[in-house]
């Protein structure tokens, strides 16, 4: 079957963006802020051991995320003056209600990101999905204090009604679907899509390829110069997307703050999060 979600739409073709303030390039921090059951496989480091339960070496790693990771890159946002776009699983919640504290006082951005980490939409029909939906975004309000207006799926996974369910709930955008550098309309009335990047991406870069922290560096830089060089006409979105158990280990933490220490200190930069994104494009763009 062919895509029904989205048209096919040549970005020479648009309409050009203008950020605010004549910025050229909108710059956004996803944080993931997962939770992970013991007792399914995950993102792993070692794949021998993956289908354990329990798994203390995988489990274990990802464990250092919400344990001590955050709190690393809490203190360098702070000092770079960078709120965070959360990419939040309901279940944190309950679990690591202290990261919803300390998130709540920084005014950080929340977007669904699913119950946990080990749960998929796959296979929901869908009413289950409704419900699973509802509970997820019901749960991540009366955590937050704020509804959530973006998604992301656990490992970006959606059914055909996802979007459609979502803006039943009252939700704005999605940032599954990695096609592009700037926001467009889904079919989906009242729906957006937000770029969100597969590649730039700690779990890509550092548990996928391997690199080192100076390839990190190098990565991110090169990404940014590109999109800048790009926007001279219309604006462009770049997202860094972190998870605290990968970035936030002590020997990679001093490449972020490099890579973050050139974005925020370039020109022409507007530092804003995801839903500050949509929220521009939808008032500015015509349909």
């Amino acid at each position: 079957m062919d895509n029904q979600l989205f048209d096919y739409s040549p970005i020479v073709d648009r309409a050009p963006i203008h950020w605010p303030g004549g910025a050229r390039v909108a710059f956004y921090l996803a944080v993931n802020v997962e939770h992970y059951r013991v007792d399914r496989p995950s993102t792993s480091i070692f794949a021998d051991t993956r289908e354990l339960s329990p798994d203390p070496l995988n489990y274990g790693w990802r464990d250092y995320g919400p344990r001590v990771g955050i709190w690393r890159l809490v203190d360098t946002l702070d000092r770079l003056g960078v709120r965070a776009s959360v990419m939040l699983n309901s279940d944190v919640a309950a679990r690591y209600p202290r990261i919803i504290e300390a998130g709540r006082q920084r005014d950080w951005v929340w977007a669904a990101h699913g119950r946990n980490n080990s749960t998929l939409q796959a296979g929901m029909t869908r009413e289950e999905e409704r419900a699973y939906l509802t509970d997820v975004v019901g749960t991540i309000e009366r955590a937050t204090g704020r509804r959530p207006l973006g998604w992301l799926g656990p490992a970006l996974t959606e059914t055909y009604h996802t979007p459609e369910l979502l803006a039943e709930l009252g939700l704005r955008y999605v940032l599954d679907w990695a096609n592009d550098d700037q926001p467009y309309r889904l079919n989906v009335p009242g729906m957006l899509s937000v770029p969100y990047s597969i590649e730039i991406n700690d779990v890509q870069m550092f548990v996928g390829k391997a690199l080192s922290g100076p390839e990190f560096v190098r990565v991110v830089t090169d990404q940014f110069d590109q999109l800048y060089a790009d926007s001279a006409d219309s604006g462009r979105v770049m997202s860094l997307v972190l998870h605290p158990f990968v970035i936030n280990q002590p020997f990679r933490h001093r490449y972020l703050e490099q890579a973050l220490e050139y974005i925020v200190g370039h020109p022409g930069v507007w530092l804003t999060t995801s839903d500050e994104i949509a929220d521009h494009y939808t008032r500015t763009m015509a349909p």
